[in-house]
C-alpha cells in the first residue's frame, strides 16, 4: 500500500509549473510579496536581533554564507532562516493558511537555501507551492484537532511545509522527498502556551521550524532512513498530535485538486489572524456609536477562535504578544482610537482600553463561522448597535496590487524609500528571471537599527 508521505512525495516531484494552475502560480507570487514586504515594515521590531545575536553564537559569521536581511552579516542557512524567519514575523502582520503562518517559514528559508547554493530560480516557485500544499493539506484536515490539544499550526505543519519545500528546490528525488517528509514528523513540535503568557518563543518557533525542515530534507539526500508510516502510523504524525485516524487515500485525491495555496490569506492589521474581522466590524461600529458613550460589548465568534491560547485575555498586559491575541483588547482599542496599529497595540496603560476591556463579554457560538464576529454594543442611552461581519478567508486573498498598497502603506508611515519596494516587486514580476540580489539589496538599503545588546 502506498502511504500518505510517498503520495505526497509523489506529488512534490512531479509539480512543475506546467501543472500548477496559473491561478496558484500568481498567489505564490502574491505569498512572495507579502513575506519580503512585511518583512521590510519589520526592521524596527526587536525580536530579528535577538534572533540574529543566538544564530551568530551557534553558527557564527561565515564570509559565504546566507544573508542576515536587514543586518548584512552572513551564517549559515540555518542560522539566517533563525534570524529571518524572527524579522519576518516581527509585526505578526504575515500570511496565513488557515491558523498556519507559511510564508514565516519558507520565505526565508527559500532565500537563503538560493542565495548560498546559487539554485535555478525557476525552481522557487513550485517550491513555495510545495511547502503550502504539504502543510496546507494537513493543516486544514487536523488543525480543529490539534489546536485544542495545544499545539500550534505553523510549527507542527511548518516543519512538514519546510521539509517539502526545501526538498523540491533541492530537486530531489520522489523517494527522497518522501523520506524528508517523514524526517520532518520527527522534527515537529511545538505549543501554545506563549501565547497565553504573552511571551516571544511563538516569534523563533518559525524560524526553529524552518531549520528542521531543512535538516530533514538534508538528512534525506545524505541517504538517510525514515518511517514509511510517519503520517499514519499507530505512533505517526495523525495519531500523535491529531488523535485520529489516518485516511490515506482521500489526501491523495486531494493535493492537485484542491489547492491549499489559493486558501492563503493577509493580514490588514498587526493583530492575530482570529482577531482581523472583530477589528474590521469595530471600525465599522466606531463610525456607527460617534461619540455615544459606551457601556458594555458581546461579542460571539466561533469556538475554535474563542478557544485560542490568548484570544480570552482581558489583561494586565505588559507586552504585545498578549495584545494582538486579546479579543477584548483589539476591539476596544478599535472602537476608541481606530485602526490599531502598532503604536496603539503597544500601549499597555491607556486607562480608557483597559477600562473597556473589562466590559467586553466573549460569547463562545458554534453557529458563527471561523473569521466572522458578531458584535453587540450597549451605549449609555440604553440603546444596543450590533455588527454581524460574516467574512471568509476569501474576503483576505488579497490580489498582488493590493499586497504592494498594504506592505508600501506601512513602509510610509515607517519612512522607508519606496525603492526598497520597487526592488522586490521587480523580483516578483520577473521570476522566473529574476535575480536573488534584488531581494537582498533590497533589505540592505533599511536604515540601521540598534542592536538589542
Amino acid at each position: 500500500m502506498v502511504t500518505l508521505s510517498q503520495h505526497i512525495g509523489n506529488f512534490i516531484h512531479t509539480l512543475d509549473t506546467r501543472r500548477i494552475p496559473a491561478a496558484v502560480l500568481e498567489k505564490a507570487r502574491v505569498c512572495l510579496l507579502n513575506g519580503y514586504g512585511m518583512g521590510l515594515d519589520c526592521y524596527r521590531t526587536p525580536y530579528a536581533p535577538v534572533a540574529r545575536a543566538a544564530a551568530l553564537a551557534m553558527d557564527g559569521e561565515q564570509p559565504r554564507g546566507a544573508t542576515m536581511l536587514g543586518d548584512g552579516r552572513k551564517t549559515s542557512i540555518g542560522a539566517a532562516c533563525l534570524a529571518n524567519s524572527a524579522l519576518f514575523h516581527g509585526r505578526a502582520q504575515e500570511d496565513t493558511c488557515g491558523a498556519a503562518h507559511f510564508g514565516t517559514v519558507l520565505v526565508p528559508m527559500l532565500t537563503a537555501m538560493i542565495e548560498v547554493r546559487h539554485y535555478p530560480m525557476a525552481r522557487l516557485l513550485p517550491a513555495l507551492v510545495a511547502g503550502y500544499e504539504a502543510g496546507g493539506l494537513l493543516e486544514q484536515a487536523y488543525a480543529t484537532r490539534t489546536t485544542p490539544g495545544g499545539f500550534r499550526s505553523s510549527a507542527i505543519y511548518g516543519t512538514i511545509a519546510a521539509a517539502a519545500a526545501a526538498g523540491k528546490l533541492m530537486g530531489l528525488e520522489e523517494a527522497q522527498v518522501a523520506t524528508a517528509l517523514a524526517n520532518a514528523v520527527s522534527f515537529a513540535g511545538g505549543v501554545l502556551q506563549s501565547f497565553s503568557d504573552g511571551t516571544d518563543e511563538w516569534r523563533y518557533q518559525v524560524g526553529a521550524v524552518a531549520r528542521n525542515g531543512l535538516l530533514a530534507a538534508e538528512l534525506a539526500r545524505a541517504g538517510s532512513i525514515a518511517a514509511p508510516h510517519a503520517f499514519e502510523g499507530r505512533a505517526g504524525f495523525i495519531a500523535s498530535f491529531a488523535r485520529a485516524d489516518g485516511e490515506v487515500a482521500g489526501f491523495a485525491g486531494l493535493l492537485g485538486r484542491e489547492w491549499a495555496t489559493l486558501r492563503v490569506a493577509f493580514k490588514p492589521y498587526p493583530v492575530c489572524a482570529f482577531n482581523q474581522t472583530p477589528v474590521t466590524a469595530a471600525l465599522e461600529l466606531r463610525r456607527e456609536l460617534g461619540d455615544a458613550a459606551i457601556r458594555s460589548i458581546r461579542v460571539r465568534m466561533n469556538p475554535f477562535e474563542t478557544g485560542y491560547a490568548g484570544m480570552d485575555a482581558t489583561g494586565p498586559f505588559n507586552s504585545i504578544s498578549g495584545t494582538l491575541m486579546s479579543i477584548p483588547f483589539c476591539i476596544a482599542t478599535t472602537l476608541i482610537h481606530g485602526v490599531p496599529d502598532m503604536r496603539r497595540m503597544t500601549t499597555y496603560n491607556d486607562p480608557a482600553v483597559n477600562n473597556l476591556v473589562n466590559r467586553v463579554e466573549l460569547i463562545s457560538d458554534i453557529a458563527v463561522p471561523v473569521l466572522s464576529a458578531i458584535i453587540e454594543v450597549e451605549t449609555t442611552d440604553g440603546r444596543w448597535h450590533r455588527r454581524d461581519q460574516r467574512m471568509t478567508a476569501a474576503n483576505y486573498a488579497y490580489t498582488r496590487p493590493t499586497v504592494a498598497a498594504l506592505v508600501r502603506g506601512i513602509g510610509v508611515r515607517q519612512d522607508l524609500p519606496s525603492r526598497v519596494f520597487d526592488l522586490i516587486e521587480r523580483f516578483v514580476e520577473q521570476l522566473p528571471d529574476s535575480s536573488i540580489e534584488d531581494v537582498l539589496a533590497s533589505f540592505a538599503m533599511l536604515p540601521a537599527v540598534r542592536p538589542v545588546s
